[in-house]
C-alpha cells in the first residue's frame, strides 16, 4: 500500500503558489521580437517553464509512502499453582483443586495448541519457586500431586517477569487458590507485582479455585487458641485455657488435654476433659487447671486427640512454656478508694517477678463488691503480706479482723497505708487490730466516711519524707549505696501530699521516717512471728512522676521483703525477659537480659555472654546490645521446629554473677493446610490492579481465542519514504535545462 504526500516549505503551500508566480512572471521578460524567431521564443518559453515547475516541484517537496502491518511476536505466561493447599478438595464436584486446575488447562488444550501457531506459550508452575513446565500441543505436564510447602504469589510473578525480560507479553493466566502463604524473602505482596505488570502494559487474568471455607468436606481438629501465663508461684493453681475447632466430627467424644513437663523432655498428662461438637466447624472452649509441684521452667501442651481420617494433624496442638517460682511472695492488697497510690504501688510490686499481689478493692457504697470469699483470705499461711489501704473498719465482717491479726501473729506481714478512713479516723482503734498496729489510736479519732475531714487527724502538705538515724540502717529505707548517697537521695525525693497524724505509738515501735521530729511518718515493730509497719502517708506516687522511678520501686519492694522476713536474702539475680514463647518458623526471636543487685537494682557495669541451643543441641553465640541497664539481643535462624533454649552468663569485674537460661519453641507449621481458606477477593484484587480480569475456570477457552484472534494492538505499521526532488537525477535534470537554456541564449546572440 502506497500514498503521495507533499510538504510544502515552511509548511505553506500559499508560498510555493506565490514563488511559481512570481517565476512564470519573469517569463514575460526576454529578448525583442525583432531579434528572435517564432521557433527561438517557443524554445525559451518551454525551456524555462520547465526550469519553473521543476523548481515548484521541488518547494512542494513530494514524498511516495509506502505502509507495510507486521505483527509483533508475544508470548502467553501460563502459572500455575502446585502448593500442597492446592490438594483440599473443595472445588466443584467434591475435585480436588488441584484436579479442577488439571482439568481447566486440559478443557483449554485445543485453544492454547492454536495460539502456539502463531505466538509463543510459556507455562510455570510454582510453589515457594518456579519451576518451568513442558507443553506439548497445548497441553501442560505439571506433576500429579502438588506438593510445595508455600504459596509465593508475588515473588512467583515477579520471577516470571524476569525470566521473560525482553519479550512482550500477551498476558499472564494465574490459576491459584489465592491465598498467598510464604515465609521471608519470597513473601512479596501479589499486589506488587500486579502494579508492575500494569506499568508494563502486561494484563493479569486469575482464575480463583476452591471455597473459603478452608479444608472443604476434609475432616479436622484443630487447637486454635492456648491461654496460660507465662508465670507460676510453685503450688498455686495454674489455669490453662485454649480454643479447639472441630470440623467433620460432629457428635463425637474429642479428648483434650494438658502435658506438662514432668522432667527434661518427658511430658506427662496432668489435666484432660471431653469435648464434643453441635454442630460442624464450632469451636470449643476448654478450660483445665495443673498445680506445679517444683519451681522450674516447664513445657506446657493443649493437645486434642487425633481423629481417624484427619488430613492434618500438625495443629492439634499447641505449646509455650511456664516459668514456675519457687519462694514467692503472695500479697493481698485491700483497697477502698480508687487512689492514684494503689496504681503505682501495684504495677511496681507487679514488675518484680518474686511478687504476686491479689487486688481487691471493696466500694463501700456497693455491697456486691465484697468479694465472697474475704473471709478466707485470712487463713494462716495465704498470704505472705497484707496491704490495708484506704478501708473502713465497718468494710470487715464477723472474725475476719481477728483472723487477720492470727495471721500476723502467725508470721505474715501487714502494712496500713495513710487515708480518710485508716488508723483510728477508719475506726481500726476499736478491732483486734489496734493491739497489731504499731501506732496508738483512741476511739475519739473515729471519723465517719460521710464526715468531714479532722485537721488534728491528718498532716497537710508538703511533707518532705526523711529516715531517722534508725531508718537510715534499716533495710526498708536503703536506697543507695553508702549513707551519704542514701540521705541525698532522700532529701531529693519530692515531698508527700499530706500524711495521717501519729499520736502515739506502740511500746517497742520504732520510727523508720519521719518529717520533722514531730511528725512520724513510718513506724514499724513486730507482733508475735510477723512484722508490721504503718506508713501515713499516701503519695509515693509523686516519687515517679518526678523521675525517681527506681528508688520508688526499690522502696516498695524492699518494704514488702522486709514485712515478708525476706530482707536477708540476698542472692543476685541474672534475668531473660522474652516477649513471647511461641514463633512461627523464620520468625525474629527478640529478647532482653540483665542482672540485678540483692535489693532489685540493676547491675550497670555486668558483663554478658549468650548462646542459643538449637533443637539438635548443637550451641551458636548471639551477639548482645547495651541499652542502658540491660542487654537486648536477637535471633533469626528458626528454620527449624523444635526447642530452643537462650543462655546468659554474667559476670562483674571477672567474678560471676550467675546465669540465666529461657526456653522458647518454633513449631511446626504447615503453612499451606493449617489455614487452607482460598482467597478470590484477594485473586479479583489483583487482577483489578494488573489490568486485567478475574474469571471462572470454565472462561479460559474463550479467553485463549479472544487473545489469539483479537491482536490489533500487536500490529505494526511500517512506513517507508521515497522523495524524488532530492536525488542528484533531479538536480542534475534542473542543471541540464538551465544549461540548455544559457546555451542556446548564447549560440542566437542574445547574451
Amino acid at each position: 500500500m502506497f500514498r503521495l504526500s507533499f510538504y510544502p516549505v515552511f509548511d505553506s503551500y500559499l508560498l510555493v503558489a506565490l514563488a511559481a508566480l512570481l517565476l512564470m512572471g519573469l517569463m514575460w521578460f526576454g529578448p525583442s521580437r525583432e531579434r528572435t524567431s517564432r521557433r527561438q521564443r517557443t524554445m525559451l518559453v518551454l525551456l524555462r517553464a520547465a526550469v519553473i515547475a521543476l523548481a515548484a516541484l521541488a518547494m512542494l517537496r513530494p514524498t511516495l509512502i509506502y505502509t507495510r502491518t507486521t505483527k509483533q511476536a508475544a508470548t502467553l505466561v501460563v502459572l500455575a499453582d502446585q502448593s500442597r493447599s492446592m490438594s483440599v478438595p473443595d472445588a466443584v464436584g467434591g475435585k480436588t483443586r488441584w484436579k479442577a486446575l488439571r482439568d481447566t488447562l486440559g478443557d483449554a488444550a485445543d485453544e492454547l495448541s492454536n495460539l502456539t501457531r502463531e505466538f509463543e506459550l510459556k507455562a510455570y508452575a510454582f510453589d515457594d519457586e518456579v519451576h518451568e513446565v513442558d507443553v506439548e500441543q497445548g497441553r501442560l505436564d505439571l506433576p500429579q500431586r502438588p506438593e510445595g510447602p508455600q504459596t509465593a504469589i508475588g515473588a512467583s510473578l515477579e520471577d516470571v517477569l524476569r525470566r521473560e525480560a525482553g519479550k512482550r507479553l500477551l498476558g499472564v493466566v494465574l490459576l491459584s487458590d489465592g491465598a498467598q502463604r510464604a515465609h521471608a524473602p519470597r513473601d512479596l505482596p501479589p499486589q506488587t507485582a500486579a502494579v508492575r505488570l500494569k506499568h508494563l502494559g502486561y494484563p493479569l487474568f486469575t482464575f480463583p479455585l476452591g471455597q473459603s471455607r478452608g479444608l472443604g468436606d476434609a475432616r479436622d481438629v484443630a487447637v486454635k487458641d492456648l491461654i496460660v501465663n507465662s508465670s507460676v508461684f510453685v503450688k498455686n493453681e495454674l489455669g490453662i485455657g485454649g480454643q479447639v475447632r472441630v470440623d467433620g466430627y460432629v457428635g463425637v467424644d474429642i479428648p483434650a488435654r494438658v502435658l506438662f513437663e514432668t522432667a527434661p523432655g518427658k511430658m506427662e498428662v496432668v489435666a484432660q476433659e471431653k469435648i464434643k461438637a453441635d454442630a460442624d466447624g464450632q469451636l470449643l472452649p476448654v478450660r483445665l487447671s495443673y498445680v506445679p509441684q517444683t519451681p522450674g521452667e516447664f513445657k506446657l501442651t493443649l493437645e486434642a486427640a487425633g481423629q481417624s481420617g484427619e488430613l492434618v494433624t500438625n495443629n492439634n496442638e499447641l505449646s509455650t512454656f511456664v516459668n514456675v517460682l519457687g519462694g514467692g511472695l503472695n500479697v493481698l492488697y485491700l483497697e477502698g478508694a480508687l487512689r492514684v497510690e494503689q496504681k503505682f504501688i501495684r504495677r511496681t510490686l507487679d514488675s518484680s517477678p518474686d511478687i504476686k499481689v491479689d487486688y481487691v478493692r471493696i466500694d463501700p457504697r456497693d455491697p456486691q463488691s465484697r468479694p465472697p470469699d474475704l473471709a478466707e483470705r485470712f487463713t494462716p499461711g495465704k498470704y505472705d503480706v497484707y496491704v490495708i489501704g484506704d478501708l473502713d473498719s465497718t468494710t470487715f465482717e464477723g472474725r475476719e479482723l481477728a483472723d487477720l491479726t492470727e495471721c500476723v501473729n502467725r508470721g505474715a506481714g501487714l502494712i496500713m497505708l495513710g487515708g480518710f478512713q485508716t488508723f483510728g479516723p477508719g475506726g481500726y482503734g476499736n478491732t483486734p487490730l489496734a493491739k497489731v498496729l504499731p501506732v496508738g489510736m483512741d476511739r475519739l479519732e473515729r471519723q465517719r466516711p460521710d464526715e468531714p475531714v479532722r485537721g488534728d487527724l491528718h498532716w497537710p502538705g508538703p511533707l518532705q519524707m526523711r529516715p531517722t538515724p534508725l531508718g537510715m540502717m534499716h533495710f526498708t529505707m536503703t536506697l543507695a549505696g553508702s549513707r551519704r548517697e542514701n540521705s541525698s537521695l532522700w532529701a531529693k525525693l519530692p515531698p508527700l501530699e499530706g500524711a495521717n497524724r501519729f499520736h502515739d505509738l506502740a511500746p517497742g515501735a520504732i520510727v523508720l521516717a519521719e518529717s520533722g521530729e514531730d511528725k512520724p511518718l513510718l513506724v514499724a515493730h513486730n507482733f508475735g512471728d510477723g512484722r508490721v509497719a504503718a506508713f501515713a502517708g499516701d503519695s509515693t506516687w509523686r516519687w515517679q512522676m518526678h523521675g525517681y522511678e527506681s528508688a520508688h520501686k526499690r522502696f516498695w519492694r524492699q518494704m514488702i521483703l522486709w514485712l515478708a522476713r525476706k530482707d536477708q536474702t540476698r542472692e543476685r539475680r541474672v534475668w531473660i525477659s522474652l516477649a513471647q514463647r511461641r514463633f512461627a518458623p523464620l520468625q525474629r526471636v527478640e529478647f532482653a537480659a540483665g542482672a540485678n543487685s540483692p535489693t532489685g537494682d540493676p547491675i550497670a557495669d555486668a558483663e554478658y555472654k549468650a548462646v542459643v541451643v538449637m533443637p539438635d543441641g548443637t550451641r551458636q553465640p548471639l551477639s548482645l546490645v547495651r541499652e542502658n541497664e540491660r542487654m537486648s539481643g536477637s535471633f533469626r535462624d528458626t528454620r527449624t521446629a523444635g526447642d530452643y533454649s537462650i543462655e546468659i552468663t554474667a559476670t562483674r569485674q571477672g567474678q560471676p554473677l550467675g546465669a540465666a537460661r529461657a526456653r522458647f519453641l518454633v513449631f511446626r507449621q504447615d503453612l499451606e493446610l493449617d489455614n487452607a481458606s482460598a482467597d478470590a477477593a484477594m485473586l479479583e484484587n489483583i487482577a483489578r490492579i494488573g489490568g486485567g480480569k478475574s474469571l471462572a475456570p470454565e472462561q479460559l477457552p474463550e479467553l485463549v481465542r479472544r487473545l489469539t484472534e483479537e491482536t490489533e494492538h500487536l500490529e505494526v505499521r511500517q512506513e517507508t519514504k521515497k522523495t524524488f526532488w532530492d536525488t542528484w537525477t533531479f538536480f542534475l535534470t534542473l542543471v541540464a535545462l538551465l544549461g540548455l537554456e544559457w546555451y542556446l541564449r548564447k549560440h542566437w546572440g542574445l547574451v
